[in-house]
């Protein structure tokens, strides 16, 4: 849905709730749960006070991975990865398929959820 502006001709477009999907960029839906994961991994983090060195030692990973995870450098991290982090941080993930609903025409859609 786009409207302009009176004021400058400024197009808005109202977002689908995923920037990824609105550039139109490939596995959109991929991206945005990625995002979704890391920003949980990078929470639960700075709740718990952890400095990157521990977190790292407590994921099993170096340092450095840490800070491009904080950094939101998703590329090296699957959604696999992102969710085995969440569990060494003690966290259940909970995975649900379910059928799409009969009226939405395209294919079914990843979403991530939190409680």
């Amino acid at each position: 849905m786009s409207k302009k502006h009176s004021d400058d001709n400024i197009e808005i477009t109202a977002s689908s709730g995923n920037v990824f999907n609105d550039l139109g960029i490939t596995n959109a839906e991929d991206y945005h749960a990625k995002v979704h994961l890391a920003q949980q991994i990078n929470h639960i983090i700075q709740e718990r006070n952890l400095k990157q060195v521990e977190a790292a030692a407590l994921l099993g990973v170096d340092q450095p991975k840490i800070s491009v995870l904080s950094r939101g450098q998703l590329s090296q991290f699957s959604l696999a990865r992102l969710i085995q982090f969440l569990n060494l941080l003690d966290q259940d993930v909970k995975i649900i398929v379910k059928p799409k609903p009969k009226k939405r025409l395209d294919h079914g859609h990843l979403s991530v959820a939190f409680s």
